[in-house]
């Protein structure tokens, strides 16, 4: 990080938000969920939180309370907007803020997601990445093209995909274009680049069709509860979302993930983050009696993440204890997202500023200068 004391924010946005019951109370606008103001609107309001990114859920699947298959329930939200497409309406009417939208490596292409989130690092002029996550539930009923693989083949693959896609990005280098009407050269194809990937899932040849992205390699994300996924988020990824239930299992998880690093072989460490739900103290209602009543509903709320319901100061605390062991920032699930995020902005941030563990402006432009990240990055195809 470029501060070391200074703690890394994000937001998960996600319907209603990550109760089951969010959409029933008063300030959610249910009728809204599938509009772009909707999402526009929310996004604007995180930053001017000042917070790092935001992270847009995705599945190729209706939502579901029972693990890895669907359900018949019409009592929740179901559907969905694409978050990629999501994240290209939001960036223009935004500034500074990263866009991390999620899109999964089982049922698509990874030529296709290279340029799109590529596009969007243009759109969004530096503030691009992309969650990857695998589909090994429900979602590979709406394809017929395969078997349904193992989960360790589906991390596999996911490997090959994030390589494809970074090989991608790398296959203009940075001055390709030259653009010089005088010479009648637009440009210099020694600078485009094959990559020539051969695999188990993909046989790509290259090059991109978009060039090299503003920051050269966007920011990939991935989310972590188990050693398989430490070990592709070791090898592929930039920054890591985990899931503690307490400060001992906060330990051990940054352990088996430094040890998943050295696993792979990576150098430089991950960027990890801990995913924490979040429901805070309201001028009305505390946030322990607003989830009780919304539990009460029928439709308690799962694990993981984590779940904090408190005050403002409550929560800085508990940043203050998991950032002392290490972990460079925090993704936050609002409980209900139009009660929580402006209580996150208006309460949380402030007290965070005090304390000196929060900027007071966006002094970077990009999302990998916002994370502390390489903003240079070497193209593995230029020449030295």
């Amino acid at each position: 990080m470029t501060n070391p004391n200074r703690i890394h924010l994000g937001v998960a946005l996600d319907g209603a938000g990550i109760h089951p019951a969010a959409w029933r109370e008063p300030s959610a606008r249910p009728d809204e969920l599938f509009t772009p103001e909707y999402w526009v609107r929310l996004v604007q309001l995180a930053e001017q939180g000042l917070l790092d990114f935001v992270t847009i859920e995705d599945s190729l699947a209706l939502q579901s309370s029972e693990f890895l298959r669907g359900d018949n329930r019409t009592d929740e939200v179901r559907g969905r907007l694409d978050a990629l497409l999501i994240a290209s309406r939001v960036s223009p009417v935004t500034e500074h803020i990263g866009l991390i939208p999620t899109v999964t490596t089982t049922h698509t292409e990874p030529f296709h997601v290279s340029k799109a989130v590529a596009t969007l690092d243009y759109t969004s002029l530096g503030r691009a990445g992309w969650q990857a996550r695998v589909s090994p539930g429900a979602e590979h009923s709406h394809f017929g093209r395969r078997d349904a693989p193992l989960v360790g083949e589906l991390f596999a693959e996911a490997n090959d995909f994030v390589e494809v896609v970074r090989r991608l990005w790398d296959s203009w280098e940075d001055d390709a274009e030259i653009r010089d009407a005088s010479t009648d050269r637009f440009l210099d194809a020694a600078k485009v680049h094959r990559i020539e990937f051969e695999g188990k899932w993909f046989s790509v040849r290259g090059p991109s069709i978009t060039p090299r992205p503003p920051q050269g390699q966007p920011i990939v994300a991935a989310l972590g509860h188990a050693q398989v996924p430490y070990e592709f988020a070791a090898a592929s990824a930039d920054l890591l979302f985990v899931t503690p239930t307490d400060v001992a299992s906060a330990v051990r998880i940054l352990g088996e993930v430094r040890a998943a690093e050295q696993q792979v072989g990576r150098d430089a460490e991950l960027s990890v983050f801990v995913d924490l739900a979040v429901f805070l103290d309201g001028p009305e209602e505390t946030a322990s009696a607003r989830l009780n009543r919304l539990n009460a509903t029928g439709r308690a709320l799962g694990e993981p993440p984590a779940v904090f319901a408190g005050s403002a100061e409550e929560l800085v605390e508990h940043f203050e204890t998991l950032a002392g062991l290490g972990y460079d920032g925090f993704r936050l699930h609002p409980g209900v997202v139009t009660d929580d995020l402006p209580r996150i902005v208006t309460d949380v941030v402030p007290l965070l500023q005090r304390k000196g563990l929060f900027r007071e402006r966006y002094e970077e432009r990009t999302l990998r200068g916002l994370l502390g990240l390489e903003t240079t990055v070497p193209n593995r195809y230029a020449a030295v």
